[in-house]
């Protein structure tokens, strides 16, 4: 375990890992890529990037087949941009299973993945990492949560919890927003039902994430 939160009778998934971890577990390997996969990381030029984008990819096959019992080469993961309608880029899913979302994330040799029933993101950051500029942070992230993070001295690492926050729900497509009230918070949406915004650090890894999800979710390790 990480130690980050596992609320009762979880029906989502959710891990982080550093890269090494992944691409060492027995099980997982490039193989398990569909074409189109590997040959995006055949054009990705720095080594460590190449790595962490395998990593993540492998390491959503791995919360797939646990949470749906399949073996890892059996999800068709899939990429549909809700903007543009293209495939192989956007938000990750399931090709047919509608109903089970994937999210995943990768940075400077961290990785993080979570599947669950209905929509899910996840966000993942080294500890050391400081959003910014601060004008973008103003723009992006609500004022109250904002205006009590800038105003300690050393704001930056309440501003980064606040990130990976914002961008969890973004990947997620959920649109409420519960604040920074620890590890888990909830709130009633019109539409979506409660709205699940997990946040936690996983020290063995230095690591900061966060989870937005409708479901309750489980932090394992791989």
């Amino acid at each position: 375990m990480t130690g980050g939160p596992e609320p009762d009778r979880a029906t989502g998934l959710a891990i982080v890992a550093t890269t090494p971890e992944v691409l060492a577990h027995p099980g997982l390997d490039e193989g398990l890529l569909a074409p189109w996969e590997r040959r995006r990381l055949a054009g990705i030029r720095l080594p460590g990037r190449r790595d962490d984008v395998l990593a993540a990819r492998l390491l959503a096959r791995l919360c797939v087949a646990r949470v749906t019992g399949l073996p890892p080469d059996t999800p068709d993961l899939a990429q549909l941009c809700p903007g543009c309608g293209g495939q192989g880029h956007g938000r990750p899913y399931l090709r047919g299973r509608p109903g089970v979302g994937v999210s995943l994330s990768h940075a400077d040799g961290l990785v993080a993945a979570a599947v669950a029933p209905g929509p899910i993101g996840i966000d993942v950051e080294p500890v050391t990492r400081r959003p910014g500029p601060v004008h973008v942070l103003r723009r992006l992230l609500p004022a109250a949560d904002f205006e009590e993070a800038v105003n300690p001295p050393d704001s930056g690492p309440a501003l980064l919890r606040l990130w990976v926050l914002a961008e969890a729900r973004l990947k997620a497509g959920l649109t409420g927003h519960a604040g920074l009230t620890g590890h888990a918070a909830l709130t009633g949406h019109a539409g979506q039902g409660d709205i699940r915004l997990v946040e936690w650090t996983d020290r063995p890894r230095a690591a900061v994430a966060a989870v937005a999800c409708t479901a309750g979710i489980a932090i394992a390790s791989v």
